[in-house]
């Protein structure tokens, strides 16, 4: 048996940027457009009028500040409200995998290692590009690793449960180093219609190396890991591949992007989350207080704050609980890895921390680290 470890993580950072006032101006224009067009409707009751967003509001019910997406111009036109992204003929690597490949690569430079010495892809988001061929092996050509490559699709857990499946397969000898890579355009499925969640997500890609502690002078060791799932309808999005042989399968219907309730999410996911976070450190020994970090799935601060103090049993203290959600808004399964990313170096040899996320499914997945 051998001890896995991440040695190596990558992010990378979409090119353009949209701030809270500049989404809040496309929004107010499309919504004063719709109202317009629909002013008989709304005067007779038959069509709810669309309220105004403001940068306050988004601030408030977030802590969201910013976002980075791909595509910045087709966002914020008030007629179309969703990223242009070009067609790539079948020949040319596809976006996720461009970007992917990009965040494998400062991983693994991170690392003092080189795509040939993979034997394993892991790609791990919450929405895949097409249905086949996996774009994890696109990504395994492209950085010329060998082995084997597969996708995976956990929503927002998907990187943490991801990296579970590398670890079992390193702790076992099957494979000797693996990358999980989490290519997340939300921008595509996001409703930026919608004022109770156009706000909510940005685009990124994060990469972990993983590979035998043995082997490796510097990184973290994965004492433990751990996930969990319970089924829920309240975060969802119904397309998929079988949309075209249904009745409306073409029709522009809203459940066709992400959706949630929010406050039912909320009621819900925070109690799931923070008991498995506990019951984990509990099954491994480690009081929460031996805790010098938490990397927790950037979706809400208050949700961030809330499962903190639940943990640690106080306040976390600065630093102790980093955020960066106000500058990329929630990324799905790869916020976490962004925290773990920046505020990871400071650690000292032994010092423990977790990478935690949690999304649609429900799902938790929990990552016990140590530094050495």
């Amino acid at each position: 048996m051998f001890t896995p470890a991440i040695t190596g993580t990558g992010v990378y950072v979409p090119p353009h940027a949209i701030s809270n006032d500049e989404l809040v101006v496309a929004f107010n224009a499309y919504a004063d457009r719709f109202n317009a067009e629909n002013a008989a409707a709304i005067a007779a009751g038959e069509v709810a009028a669309l309220p105004h967003s403001s940068s306050e509001f988004i601030l408030k019910a977030s802590g969201i500040e910013s976002r980075y997406v791909m595509d910045k111009e087709g966002v914020l036109d008030p007629a179309r409200m969703y990223p242009r992204l070009r067609q790539r003929s079948d020949d040319e690597p596809g976006i996720m995998a461009e970007i992917a490949v990009e965040a494998c690569q400062k991983a693994l430079a991170a690392a003092g290692r080189t795509g040939e010495e993979v034997d394993l892809v892991i790609c791990a988001a919450s929405n895949m590009e097409r249905a086949y061929p996996a774009i994890a092996i696109e990504i395994q050509k492209l950085l010329g690793a060998g082995g084997f490559a597969f996708d995976m699709n956990v929503a927002c857990s998907s990187a943490t449960f991801g990296i579970q499946a590398a670890a079992d397969m390193i702790r076992a000898g099957s494979v000797r180093r693996a990358l999980v890579v989490n290519p997340e355009i939300t921008s595509g499925h996001l409703e930026w219609r919608d004022r109770d969640c156009h706000f909510i997500f940005g685009d990124v890609a994060t990469a972990v190396l993983i590979e035998r502690r043995e082997e490796a002078e510097h990184g973290f060791a994965i004492r433990s890991t751990r996930c969990a799932t319970e089924f829920s309808n309240n975060i969802r999005n119904n397309n998929g591949f079988l949309r075209r042989t249904r009745p409306d399968g073409l029709a522009d219907r809203r459940d066709m992007q992400f959706m949630q309730e929010g406050r039912k999410v909320f009621k819900e996911v925070l109690p799931m989350v923070s008991a498995h976070i506990l019951h984990h450190l509990e099954a491994e020994g480690i009081e929460a207080g031996a805790l010098k970090r938490l990397w927790l799935h950037q979706a809400n601060k208050t949700m961030n704050d809330f499962i903190g103090r639940k943990v640690l049993g106080r306040d976390p203290e600065p630093g102790e609980q980093p955020n960066i959600l106000q500058e990329f808004a929630n990324t799905s399964s790869a916020g976490s890895i962004i925290a773990f990313d920046r505020f990871s170096g400071d650690l000292a040899p032994g010092d423990l921390g977790l990478i935690c996320s949690f999304g649609a499914g429900y799902s938790v997945g929990s990552v016990i680290v140590e530094a050495f």
